[in-house]
């Protein structure tokens, strides 16, 4: 079953408490088995292992962080996400807040079965510098 904007609203909610929660395990568990996560063109991470250690990463340089949603746009299995990132940066001690996007294919289990992602690299470095 293809999501209403409601439940993509839901599945994006649920998404970024477990972000906020620092909470890796619950927000690799948000991908199918099967999955490709990519970020700016990046090689994707395939495996939800992978999407569980780049969010610890994150999460350990960045004790405080909190992800919100910003948009959500869903057509069938297929979901926009805006979102905005801040925290402070562990080892600079700098504040960092930075927004991005996603673009996500759901499977049947509205789960994500591909993510590609974008955000400006270039404030993210600049802002933690």
């Amino acid at each position: 079953m293809a999501p209403d904007l409601e439940t993509a609203r839901n599945i994006v909610r649920q998404h970024c408490e477990a972000w906020t929660a620092r909470r890796p395990e619950a927000v690799a568990n948000r991908y199918s088995e099967v999955t490709s996560f990519g970020m700016n063109g990046g090689d994707p991470m395939t495996t939800r292992a992978e999407i569980a250690e780049m969010a610890a990463g994150f999460m350990a340089d960045f004790p405080d962080l909190v992800l919100t949603c910003d948009t959500v746009l869903a057509a069938d299995h297929h979901m926009i996400y805006a979102w905005t990132f801040e925290g402070h940066h562990k080892a600079t001690g700098n504040p960092v807040r930075f927004s991005g996007w996603e673009e996500w294919d759901l499977d049947d289990d509205l789960k994500v079965a591909k993510s590609l992602g974008w955000y400006d690299v270039a404030d993210y470095e600049r802002q933690i510098a």
